[in-house]
């Protein structure tokens, strides 16, 4: 009998696991099933109109532009499966490269510089030499223990950090949350005070490369294009070419699992899946030696959408990937709790828009006023009360923009939060009042005779549209958590089942990254395919490097 593999969800990690299947396994893509809702992801440059469809919302009067929810950035150093499988994929613009080769070469030819990166309506741009410069974290000695302490922490000691919060950890030095460091910190990778410390260490080990020089963000590695086109494109045509089989819709709803005299094997007979076209219901069954990948949550569930005259209407939906995982473990006791993650919005709930302009009018204030060219910035106003950032991609963003259209992202860490210059929260917002709320903070350190507000018609003349999106999960990775409420990429005595997703459970790696969703992939694929584990891609430990210590203790003295 053919061996098969189901994968729920059809993401980075899935399609990561996929390559491996077929490099590493010697599979045909023909035993591969991908079953995924959502046909074109957030940034694929498809009309606004297909992403209504998909996610359920009312229909919105403008649905032109572009929908870019998030994005993340890459890392040369510390991404070292995922440059290892892309690799393997060829780039779908330069014919005889690599996606690899595309992705490094374009930035090593556009390296970041950011001279913007904290603002506030004081001093403008913190880069002014003064004891607010930038350049400076600002750390007190008490932050400087705390930190080094939470840094230190074994890893076989992890579990004395269960439930503590960032805010927690620094109770006795509430300093540290006036300083550049935490503000940089924050919103390069979306924590909060209310996340989770053990999140916080596992970051300080893994990114302490970045520690110093986080100020200029000089190791973020950018794609060409947005992430969609550069990465997951490729990865679905290199999958396709070789059989992979993608069902788009199919909903998987519930796992079927075999009843073993002790309950504690675990052993996948059947998917449950609802035909969300039809509403047909039915069960694929799994055979014992068959392998199923379980994308068990996923950030952007839930998701809603507004436009310019439209604020979203919040979806209190559970979070379907992670339903399926809360299902499974109703049937066993060691897969973690899911509701840890999907149960309180206040940790995890951020907002982000898009702006699609028709001509680079406010592309080019934006890079008067911040000091800097498209592909730089991610500037964050540090005395807004949403915390506002915006980031400028290099131009164009999508393979779709026209020649004189623009694109940019911006989001708030406290959608809840009333605006400075708009006086509602922000979760209540158009995304014309979004765009007049960045107008006012932009106004605010913009030192030109003739001020960005004078010009706020021709700019409002320009724009195509901006779309709000609403997040209820968007950094519930780093929620408060204790060892045990992630699982296992592979659980004690799985036969077939794996999750492959930012809430499954691996040693030292940091979630919120391309990085740990490929690791996990080739956990799992390793795992099942009887592959040592001395075999997997070796990751660096810079952590343990005494050059690199030494420039973060210069760095946390600065």
């Amino acid at each position: 009998m053919v061996q098969k593999a189901y994968m729920i969800g059809s993401g980075v990690g899935n399609l990561a696991a996929g390559v491996y299947l077929i490099r590493d396994g010697g599979w045909n893509g023909d035993q591969i099933t991908m079953y995924g809702l959502n046909t074109h992801g957030a940034n694929d440059g498809a009309p606004v109109a297909n992403y209504l469809d998909e996610y359920g919302v009312p229909p919105l009067g403008n649905t032109q532009g572009f929908l870019a929810e998030g994005g993340r950035m890459l890392n040369e150093e510390t991404f070292e499966n995922l440059w290892d499988v892309l690799r393997e994929v060829p780039s779908l613009d330069n014919p005889g490269q690599s996606v690899t080769d595309d992705i490094l070469n374009f930035d090593h030819a556009h390296p970041t510089h950011d001279v913007a990166r904290l603002m506030d309506k004081v001093n403008g741009i913190r880069n002014k030499g003064d004891k607010k410069d930038y350049n400076h974290m600002q750390f007190n000695n008490r932050d400087r223990y705390l930190l080094s302490k939470l840094m230190l922490l074994p890893e076989s000691k992890e579990a004395e950090l269960n439930d503590v919060s960032i805010a927690q950890w620094f109770k006795s030095s509430p300093h540290m949350f006036t300083t550049n460091f935490w503000y940089m910190w924050q919103t390069t990778f979306a924590f909060k005070k209310e996340s989770a410390a053990m999140e916080l260490r596992r970051y300080m080990n893994r990114m302490i490369l970045e520690f110093s020089r986080i100020n200029t963000l000089a190791g973020v590695t950018r794609t060409p294009y947005n992430q969609y086109e550069s990465i997951i494109l490729p990865m679905r045509k290199y999958l396709s070419d070789r059989g992979i089989h993608f069902v788009t819709n199919y909903k998987i709803t519930a796992f079927d699992f075999k009843d073993t005299p002790l309950r504690d094997e675990i052993i996948v007979t059947g998917l449950n899946y609802e035909n969300i076209k039809t509403k047909e219901t039915g069960k694929i069954p799994v055979n014992p030696d068959d392998f199923v990948f379980d994308t068990n949550g996923a950030i952007t569930d839930s998701a809603s959408i507004g436009d310019f005259d439209t604020p979203i209407k919040e979806n209190m939906e559970y979070a379907p990937s992670a339903q399926l995982w809360k299902q499974a473990t109703q049937h066993f006791y060691n897969l973690g709790h899911p509701d840890k993650f999907f149960n309180d919005r206040k940790q995890s709930e951020w907002m982000s828009f898009t702006i699609t302009a028709k001509n680079h009018y406010l592309l080019n204030q934006i890079a008067r006023i911040t000091q800097q060219q498209p592909g730089n910035a991610l500037n964050t106003w540090v005395d807004s009360n949403n915390l506002l950032s915006i980031v400028i991609h290099h131009q164009p963003h999508f393979h779709a923009q026209k020649e004189n259209e623009t694109v940019s992202w911006g989001y708030a860490m406290y959608p809840r939060r009333r605006g400075d210059y708009v006086q509602k929260p922000f979760i209540e917002m158009t995304g014309k009042e979004i765009l007049q709320e960045l107008l006012g903070h932009l106004a605010e350190v913009d030192d030109a005779r003739d001020n960005i507000r004078n010009h706020t018609a021709e700019i409002m003349d320009s724009i195509i549209n901006v779309i709000p999106v609403y997040m209820p999960y968007a950094s519930a990775l780093f929620n408060r958590r204790a060892v045990g409420d992630r699982p296992k990429v592979v659980p004690k005595h799985s036969r077939n089942l794996a999750f492959i997703s930012q809430f499954a459970e691996m040693p030292f790696d940091m979630v919120f990254t391309e990085q740990y969703s490929f690791r996990c992939a080739q956990v799992a694929t390793y795992h099942f395919l009887g592959i040592p584990d001395t075999e997997l891609t070796p990751v660096h430990h810079y952590e343990k490097d005494p050059k690199v210590l030494a420039r973060a203790t210069k760095t946390m003295f600065r």
